[in-house]
C-alpha cells in the first residue's frame, strides 16, 4: 500500500462511510428494518443449513449445493450488515483503511462464490432433467468436491487479485466514501492516483464471471425447457417446471442486480441509486434465498414443521 506523506511521517489513510447521511430522518427507521432483515437472514440461512444436516432425505446433491449457498448468504450478510448497523447509531463513522480492505475482500469472495454456486445448481437440474440416468455418475461426490470447493477457490482468486491492485494504489489521509459499504468502485474513487489498472481488472473479472455463469445457466435451462416441452404428460412438465422456479428466481434477482451495478455502467447514474441497489445486494437478497427456497420446497418445510412442532412438544411437557 502506497499513502501520502504528511511532512516526514508516512500516514495510515482512514475511510469515513457517509452510508445514507442526506436523509437523517430516515437513520433509525432504516436502522430497524435492516436490523430487522439481518435477523432474517441469520435465522432462515441456518436454518436451512440445519434442516439440510437434520433430516436425511435432503442428503442430495441439491441439497448439499443448497447448504453450501445458505453459508454463503449467512457469510456475505455477516460481513456487511453490522458495520452498517453500526454506522447507523454511533456518531463516529470512521472505518480503518485496513478494516475496509478486509470488509471488501470477503464479500468480493462470497460475492463471486455465490455466482459460480447458482451455475453448478444449474447444471446440477440440467442433468437431472435432461440426463437422469448419468446422473449419479455425472454428479458423484468426487465431482461436487470440485462444483463446490471450485466456487470458493476461484472467490478466493478474484478477491485477492483486486484486494493486491487496490493496495498498490496510493490514498489520502482521510476520505470519505460514499456509501455504506467498502466497495470497490467506492474504494478506487477515493484514490489519490491513478486507477485505471485496479478499475480494468475488475471489468475484466465481473464481466468474465457474469458471462461466464450466466452462460451455463442459460445453456443448462434452454436444454431443460427443450426435454421438458417433450415430456407427453403436462403433470410430468409442471412439477419439472415447479422444481426449477425457486432456482430461476434466485438467479433472476442475484444476477439482475449484479449487471445493473457492476457491467451496466452508467455515468448518469446517481450515488443514491447505488446505495439502494448495494442495499438489496447485499442485504436483501441474502434473507431473500432461505425464503425462496423453503417457501417453494414441501421437503424443508414438513421438517421445519416437525421440528418446531417437537420443540413445542418438549417445553410444553
Amino acid at each position: 500500500m502506497e499513502v501520502l506523506m504528511e511532512g516526514n511521517q508516512s500516514v495510515i489513510p482512514t475511510f469515513i462511510l457517509l452510508r445514507f447521511s442526506e436523509y437523517p430522518e430516515l437513520q433509525v427507521p432504516f436502522f430497524l428494518v435492516s436490523f430487522s432483515v439481518y435477523v432474517v437472514t441469520v435465522v432462515g440461512n441456518l436454518g436451512m443449513i440445519i434442516i439440510i444436516k437434520i433430516n436425511s432425505k435432503l442428503h442430495m446433491i441439491m441439497y448439499f449445493s443448497l447448504s453450501h449457498l445458505s453459508f454463503v448468504d449467512f457469510c456475505f450478510s455477516a460481513v456487511v450488515t453490522p458495520k452498517l448497523l453500526e454506522n447507523l447509531i454511533v456518531e463516529d463513522r470512521t472505518i480503518s483503511f485496513s478494516g475496509c480492505i478486509v470488509q471488501f475482500c470477503f464479500a468480493c469472495l462470497f460475492g463471486v462464490a455465490e455466482t459460480f454456486m447458482l451455475a453448478a445448481m444449474a447444471y446440477d437440474h440440467f442433468l437431472a432433467v435432461c440426463s437422469p440416468l448419468l446422473y449419479a455418475p455425472a454428479m458423484s461426490p468426487k465431482r461436487c468436491a470440485l462444483l463446490v470447493p471450485g466456487s470458493y477457490s476461484w472467490g478466493v482468486v478474484c478477491s485477492m487479485t483486486l484486494t493486491y491492485f487496490l493496495l498498490a494504489l496510493s490514498y489520502c489521509k482521510s476520505s470519505t466514501i460514499n456509501n455504506f459499504i467498502c466497495d470497490h468502485s467506492v474504494i478506487v474513487s477515493v484514490s489519490c492516483s491513478d486507477p485505471y489498472i485496479s478499475q480494468m481488472f475488475c471489468s475484466i473479472i465481473a464481466i468474465f464471471n457474469e458471462s461466464s455463469s450466466l452462460v451455463i445457466i442459460l445453456m443448462s435451462y434452454v436444454f431443460i425447457f427443450i426435454t421438458v416441452m417433450r415430456m407427453p404428460s403436462a403433470s410430468a412438465c409442471w412439477k419439472t417446471f415447479s422444481t426449477c422456479t425457486s432456482h430461476l428466481t434466485a438467479i433472476s434477482i442475484f444476477h439482475g442486480t449484479i449487471l445493473f451495478l457492476y457491467c451496466i455502467p452508467n455515468p448518469k447514474t446517481s450515488w443514491l441509486t447505488v446505495k439502494v441497489t448495494s442495499v438489496f445486494y447485499t442485504i436483501v437478497i441474502p434473507m431473500l434465498n432461505p425464503l425462496i427456497y423453503s417457501l417453494r420446497n414441501k421437503e424443508v418445510k414438513n421438517t421445519f414443521t416437525r421440528l418446531v412442532f417437537t420443540k413445542s412438544l418438549c417445553h410444553a411437557t
